[in-house]
């Protein structure tokens, strides 16, 4: 009830400080939500068209659609679809939601990739979690059990990218761990609840233990990657791939950090993962170069302050996280969460009904250093804003 409350102000305090146009939206009962709703009801007629994901916007200004072989955003889609049923009940986002994800189930045979968390967890996870269809939650088994095929006991990670193709076969790396690995955790997690095999979380809390020890530095920001010995696990070099520098703070990646430590906390109630998470929220509160608004930049030491492009999907992920976190911590983050979620209202950061192909925020960043989705929409940044308005609402 609380943040439900703080979104009915902050949306009164946000629109109406606008122009006229936006004052007669709030007539009409326009909320961030159905704003939302409606760009992402013209976006799925695109992708049903196309019988294809939508991931972002190429530089010909396109909708780029995710790769049909593999593509670590390919459940981001199917997952916005799941919150929008779970708001709204239409069963049209249940249906769009259960034919997106098929369309890469059979990814949960996959070994050669991490992103079998984020894949599988955001699609067939809230699919799951909403309607208790067995079938759903055999395809997360099954990718769990993928997933471990990548934890190496001598490190005491999950191994994130190969490295025998590709720019990573060019950086000497031996066994890569990237903190976005963090989020891959909470599959493993709930497969342990659903088969009573805690392999799955042993294998996760030892994953967080060791990113725990080796990715964060005395401030508590984060390396992007850690590689090791795969045969001593340890330590080989620390680095960034698409942070700016390798003693840089990428903004995603701590946002990263900050969701999979509040995850850990919530399955192992351990109160190292909750320190470790209040630690990671105070880096990103407190940073000096933070904008006003709170949307950070790509990264916290990038080159050209203030007129480094911001990453709405480090935004999107730290709001998401600091809501659940803000249920389990004595620190108060209401304000901060109120500060992100009204300046993500705002025309600044959301697109209006019908343009911006369809995606629902501006303005995110993938990777820099790749000359990869620089200021575009993103699925991901769109996933985890409607995560953090249905915890609102919620």
């Amino acid at each position: 009830m609380r943040h439900k409350i703080v979104l009915n102000v902050f949306l009164l305090l946000s629109l109406c400080s606008c122009k006229n146009e936006v004052k007669t939206e709030v007539k009409k009962g326009i909320t961030p939500f159905t704003k939302a709703e409606a760009q992402l009801s013209l976006l799925l007629d695109k992708a049903e068209s196309e019988n294809k994901i939508p991931r972002t916007v190429s530089e010909k200004g396109e909708i780029h659609w995710t790769n049909p072989k593999f593509d670590w955003t390919e459940g981001f889609f199917p997952g916005s679809c799941w919150y929008l049923y779970e708001q709204t009940k239409d069963a049209k986002w249940k249906k769009a939601a259960e034919k997106f994800q098929a369309i890469f189930e059979d990814h949960k045979y996959k070994t050669s990739n991490h992103d079998l968390g984020f894949i599988f967890n955001c699609s067939y996870g809230n699919g799951y979690r909403l309607t208790n269809n067995y079938s759903f939650k055999n395809v997360m088994i099954t990718a769990a059990d993928s997933l471990l095929t990548r934890f190496n006991p001598n490190v005491g990670c999950i191994k994130s990218w190969d490295v025998d193709g590709g720019w990573q076969k060019d950086r000497g790396w031996m066994f890569p761990v990237i903190v976005d690995n963090m989020m891959n955790l909470e599959l493993l997690f709930k497969v342990s609840e659903f088969t009573g095999n805690d392999k799955y979380k042993k294998a996760a809390i030892t994953h967080a233990d060791t990113t725990l020890k080796n990715h964060f530095r005395d401030n508590n920001s984060s390396y992007h990657v850690v590689d090791y010995n795969p045969e001593t696990g340890a330590v080989r070099s620390k680095e960034t791939a698409q942070g700016f520098a390798n003693e840089s703070s990428w903004a995603r990646g701590q946002a990263w950090g900050l969701y999979g430590y509040t995850v850990c906390y919530r399955f192992t109630k351990d109160p190292k993962y909750l320190k470790q998470a209040e630690a990671i929220a105070t880096y990103i509160i407190n940073y000096e170069n933070l904008p006003d608004d709170g949307i950070p930049y790509w990264d916290y030491n990038a080159p050209n302050i203030p007129n480094a492009p911001r990453d709405v999907s480090a935004a999107t992920i730290t709001v998401s996280a600091l809501l659940e976190l803000d249920d389990y911590s004595k620190v108060s983050y209401k304000a901060f969460i109120d500060k992100i979620m009204s300046s993500l209202a705002t025309n600044e950061y959301t697109a209006d009904i019908g343009s911006n192909h369809s995606f629902i925020l501006k303005h995110s960043v993938g990777s820099i250093p790749h000359g990869a989705e620089i200021d575009v929409p993103l699925n991901y940044a769109d996933y985890y804003y409607l995560e953090a308005l249905s915890r609102y609402n919620n």
